[in-house]
């Protein structure tokens, strides 16, 4: 068919064809001239119209750094190296270091390079110099804090063999004045140091068996809870001599207790944490917790083990030096590698308790280290990430539960932004303060997710909390080209996230805050990170300019 046209006379476009042996006319309807122009105005209207609505369907879904339920690739030791400027300063102050991580997580082979970064111990901007300084300044830290827990173990069981509650009480106070003894104010020192992250320059390193003990050495593990009960059947620690500690790495028991943090009971908060006198630390609420840390460290489960093929192999001389450095008993029914587990547990549960006594332990506390001693295999270096890790976790371990509360409320108010049917449904049952979701609060989603799947969870978390503290994206500018800005509660996000991906089941079946409960209790297993991680992003996305207070 051939195709001609010619102007009609009107101003019209006349088209013809033919084939066949017949011929075909078609004539356009004349336009005039200016409808021609207000036909192009339209046209190019509604492209325009077009264009808005896919922006505005993109911007709906923005896309996520872990979207399609897959992840990136993680931080690779070869990219790590090349973040570094020639004097080991991390490039750009950080920001595609965290950009990195918070979009694909850590290679494992670098995590105890990468973890001090993302938890406080090392300025972003530090240089490898200056984080040598800081290193040797922390070590002796540490090993102070574990001078004093050898001499309240030692006094505690000084009491415990019939000292009079007089005698002991006036020790506890002649305690903080021993010359060898470093005072409170030394404690709150090392504190406020972390956590206004001064660099103060120190002498030179100390001697630490431990390094030449722990060296390439990996371990993880997740302790367990107790009860009152439990505590009584605990033997008390044998004296300590006054040589220089084993410093530990990790094992782990079999499985916990059942579900002792599913619900908030009281009876799980350590002993009269508040207003805590600074002698108080070497008396009574001392030799309570060093009891409840013994317990939680050998109960710890075996999870970590085929994460750390070199700690699983521990040998048993080692196992049981390290356990009787730090007083640890009734662990002959441990392989050797838990019982190694269980003493680091102690070492560094104990040395916190000194540093921050009014929090002191708290059943849960060594669900969130158990981790970090899988992958940082120095334990002052450990100690110090748990320090870091701990500077926002603390609150969930107060006696008044206020940290508690106001997580719940934030989850509850996510919850309802997003899903106003499931917040209803929950009013009806009395469950709109999701207390139902306390476990995942407190332990940090620990227990409904494997132990590979916690870590990467919390990597990414540490990114978002590393970036605030720094104050990448606190300009409107970077706002709005990151759409979903770092947020300190990126956790409670993904506990949210959790519950609305039961939301259907919850709605339908479930008519009571028990049942609910056990299906939460139940995630354990069955969730993927990934697609957590994506589902809580679209809620930042979405949500955090009504839930979060001004950008922090």
């Amino acid at each position: 068919m051939l195709i001609s046209s010619s102007n009609s006379p009107n101003g019209g476009i006349q088209l013809s064809g033919g084939g066949g042996g017949g011929r075909f006319w078609w004539e356009v309807v004349p336009v005039a001239p200016s409808s021609r122009t207000t036909l192009a105005f339209t046209a190019v209207a509604g492209i325009a119209v077009f264009a808005a609505l896919l922006y505005t369907t993109s911007r709906g879904r923005l896309k996520s750094p872990w979207s399609r339920r897959k992840r990136k690739h993680a931080l690779t030791p070869r990219q790590w190296k090349s973040l570094f400027t020639p004097d080991g300063k991390l490039r750009d102050g950080g920001v595609t270091f965290l950009k990195k991580v918070r979009s694909g997580g850590i290679d494992p082979s670098i995590r105890t390079e990468v973890w001090p970064f993302l938890l406080g111990v090392y300025d972003l901007n530090s240089t490898s110099e200056e984080r040598e300084i800081i290193r040797i300044q922390k070590r002796k830290e540490y090993e102070n804090f574990r001078r004093q827990c050898r001499r309240l173990r030692k006094h505690s069981n000084d009491c415990s063999k019939g000292t009079s509650e007089r005698s002991c009480i006036e020790d506890s106070g002649s305690l903080a004045e021993d010359s060898d003894y470093s005072s409170y104010e030394d404690v709150v020192s090392a504190r406020e140091s972390l956590s206004s992250e001064e660099r103060s320059p120190d002498v030179e390193d100390s001697d630490d068996p431990s390094s030449a003990l722990l060296e390439g050495y990996d371990a993880s593990g997740q302790t367990t809870n107790t009860d009152a009960s439990a505590l009584n059947t605990e033997s008390s620690d044998s004296e300590s001599s006054e040589d220089p500690e084993v410093i530990q790495a990790s094992s782990s028991s079999e499985g916990r207790e059942e579900n002792d943090l599913d619900v908030p009971l009281k009876e799980n908060t350590s002993p009269s944490r508040t207003e805590l006198h600074p002698n108080q630390c070497a008396g009574e609420n001392f030799a309570t917790w060093q009891r409840i840390i013994r317990v939680d460290a050998v109960r710890a489960n075996a999870e970590w083990i085929p994460y750390s093929p070199s700690q699983a192999t521990v040998s048993e001389l080692r196992a049981r030096h390290a356990a009787d450095a730090v007083g640890l008993k009734d662990y002959d029914s441990l392989e050797p590698c838990r019982i190694f587990h269980a003493a680091r547990l102690v070492a560094i549960l104990e040395a916190y308790a000194v540093y921050d006594p009014e929090i002191g332990y708290c059943q849960g506390m060594s669900d969130l280290l158990s981790p970090i001693i899988a992958v940082v295999t120095e334990d002052h270096e450990a100690f110090w990430c748990f320090v870091g890790f701990m500077r926002k976790a603390r609150h969930n371990f107060r006696l008044d539960e206020v940290g508690i509360r106001r997580q719940l409320s934030i989850v509850s108010k996510i919850i309802k932004c997003k899903d106003s049917h499931l917040y209803r449904h929950l009013e009806k049952l009395q469950a709109e303060d999701c207390f139902f979701v306390y476990r995942m609060v407190v332990v940090l989603f620990r227990r409904e997710l494997t132990f590979e799947q916690t870590i990467c969870l919390w990597e990414v978390m540490w990114a978002d909390q590393a970036a605030i503290r720094a104050g990448i994206g606190k300009s409107a500018w970077s706002r709005i080209r990151q759409r979903a800005p770092p947020t300190e509660d990126l956790l409670l996000y993904a506990i949210a996230a959790s519950v609305l991906q039961k939301r259907k089941l919850i709605i339908e079946k479930y008519s009571s805050m028990d049942e609910i409960l056990r299906e939460c209790n139940s995630m354990s297993g069955h969730l993927d990170v990934w697609k957590l991680l994506d589902d809580a992003h679209n809620l930042v996305v979405n949500l955090h300019d009504k839930i979060e207070a001004p950008f922090r």
